[in-house]
């Protein structure tokens, strides 16, 4: 008896999803002061003991092996670049899914925009996010251990708001310096962007002069970007030589404020790059795309008098959304 109920638990233990390898990794970055923080989800190929990562009081948080070594093969890498306040282990739930599908997946917390340390003086200043996905690529391809596992044909930079601004950047798009300032003008305090920058004394009219750079990082292979920010300042010209885009949008009508829309009602963002391939996923809206969160965080945020950003529309379920989100970039990815 003894022996068929340990077979039964070797059996479902065999069934169920493994969870993902994990590692943080300090990545040095010229550009800034210190090492940036950084975190690497990856299919594990041993098994080691499981932490959750990413759960405070709002937040549910994801379960991850620390440490375990990588599985066999080459591996898809995908690098993730976080909103404005965000931070990188809040998407452990699409990294576990993506990992989940063959992936690599990687990130660091952009320093001045993370969560407690989101500064509104930084928000023009994306060059400098690009270079944090620069210098991770290169920790992580010249890793002994995680090097050989990366497939250097299939990198993908995917980024959520601010983070899709960043990695839209990172292909190649470039920025109107001029635009921005219209932007503000026209869209107001439905422009986010606009209404931060402004908390921290910032002109939209004397922007830093690398706004307008060329701030590419070489090598990716596609390019996903979910509810990006700034889609109205990009340069058309800028936009035709893109590695393969795709760009998600999350919700629709009021849900959606037209300055932070990339369809035909906004930005148009999505029929402005020459082959992008676009998703809308509804019901949901901006802050579906961060992670699950605890039953007491709605009430605790408005509390607080933070956003919304526990609230999902009527007829949402996050966890339905996710699953939507990681079948949609899977499936573009050919995972």
């Amino acid at each position: 008896m003894k022996s068929l109920i340990a077979l039964l638990l070797l059996t479902t233990t065999a069934m169920a999803d493994p969870l993902p390898g994990f590692d943080h990794l300090a990545v040095d970055a010229p550009h800034r002061p210190r090492p940036l923080e950084a975190s690497i989800w990856y299919p594990a190929g041993s098994e080691t003991y499981t932490v959750p990562i990413g759960n405070n009081p709002a937040f549910v948080g994801t379960m991850v092996q620390v440490g375990t070594a990588i599985a066999q093969g080459r591996h898809p890498l995908v690098i993730l670049s976080h909103g404005s306040g965000g931070n990188i282990e809040n998407l452990g739930w699409l990294a576990e899914g993506l990992v989940a599908k063959g992936a690599i997946v990687a990130g660091v917390n952009h320093p001045g925009a993370t969560s407690g340390d989101s500064s509104p003086r930084q928000l023009p200043h994306i060059i400098d996010r690009t270079q944090d996905l620069a210098a991770l690529i290169k920790i992580l391809t010249g890793d002994p251990t995680f090097g050989p596992a990366i497939d250097p044909d299939n990198v993908t930079a995917l980024g959520f708001s601010l983070g899709g601004a960043t990695v839209l950047a990172a292909g190649g798009a470039r920025f109107d310096a001029p635009a921005f300032a219209a932007y503000c003008d026209r869209y107001g305090k439905d422009a986010s962007e606009c209404v931060f920058f402004a908390l921290g004394g910032g002109d939209p009219r004397t922007l830093p002069n690398s706004f307008e750079g060329d701030m590419t990082v070489p090598g990716f292979a596609h390019i996903i970007a979910v509810d990006p920010a700034l889609g109205h300042v990009l340069k058309d010209d800028s936009l035709t030589h893109l590695p393969k885009v795709h760009l998600i949008k999350l919700g629709e009508g009021d849900l959606v404020p037209p300055a932070r829309d990339i369809g035909p009602d906004g930005s148009k963002l999505a029929a402005r790059i020459p082959g992008a391939t676009y998703t809308n996923i509804t019901p949901g809206w901006h802050f579906s795309f961060l992670g699950l969160c605890t039953p007491d965080a709605p009430a605790m945020l408005e509390a607080e008098g933070e956003d919304p950003i526990c609230d999902d529309p009527e007829g949402a379920d996050r966890a339905t959304v996710h699953g939507q989100i990681i079948a949609d970039i899977a499936t573009q990815l050919g995972l």
